[in-house]
């Protein structure tokens, strides 16, 4: 019955719950997905995926002196198992998971959701409006960075495609919606929309930041 509660307050909870939930089976799923590429064992998959589900907010949550979620409730890694499940059965029916839309579109998800999350931990210890910006992209970005040093390879966030300036632009959307007065459910869907919106539009458009070779005569 405990569990049962638990899981009800995850799931039909404040902004805050349903938003981790979301990002916790978005990026369990992505990460594991990477890891199948990899032809990563179960184990490794498991870890992979578990680790983009929780570095970030692992990271948020010790930047706001508090102790990790994924530490306190036993939700919160069925969540990200989860996800790593979804990862299995889609290798099973799709010949390339992870560049399959249905992985792409969740990550977008995934980036909107731990965005959210962040900013409104931030702001409910009363950071300032860069420390809002920096804990909600610290929050959507981290897991996949370091899933990525998993994988043996350098943080794509770092040198390619137009991924974590859409967790900078959904949090700055956060903060300039509260700051004017906006609800606090009106301000996560603010930088929900404008993280996911943003991400989208660049996996459709290409869109990508300059590099200093580029800025060359």
């Amino acid at each position: 019955m405990v569990v049962i509660q638990s899981l009800g307050t995850v799931l039909f909870g404040d902004p805050f719950a349903v938003m981790n939930t979301i990002g916790l089976v978005a990026f369990a799923l992505v990460g594991s997905s990477k890891a199948i590429r990899e032809e990563f064992d179960l184990l490794g998959i498991v870890i992979v995926g578990l680790a983009m589900a929780f570095a970030g907010g692992a990271t948020r949550d010790l930047l706001v002196a508090r102790v990790p979620l994924a530490l306190q409730s036993p939700i919160e890694i069925g969540l990200g198992l989860l996800g790593v499940a979804l990862a299995i059965g889609l290798n099973i029916v799709l010949s390339a998971p992870e560049t399959h839309p249905i992985t792409l579109v969740s990550d977008a998800i995934g980036l909107a959701a731990f965005s959210t999350a962040g900013a409104i931990v931030a702001t409910d210890v009363g950071v300032s409006a860069f420390g809002v910006v920096a804990i909600a992209t610290i929050n959507a970005v981290g897991g996949g960075a370091f899933a990525d040093i998993l994988l043996d390879r350098a943080p794509f966030i770092l040198f390619e495609d137009f991924y974590a300036s859409c967790a900078v632009l959904g949090g700055s959307a956060y903060w300039v919606a509260g700051a004017i007065g906006a609800s606090a459910g009106t301000a996560a869907a603010a930088c929900a929309v404008v993280t996911v919106g943003s991400r989208l539009a660049a996996v459709t458009y290409s869109w990508n930041l300059p590099t200093a070779q580029s800025l060359e005569p």
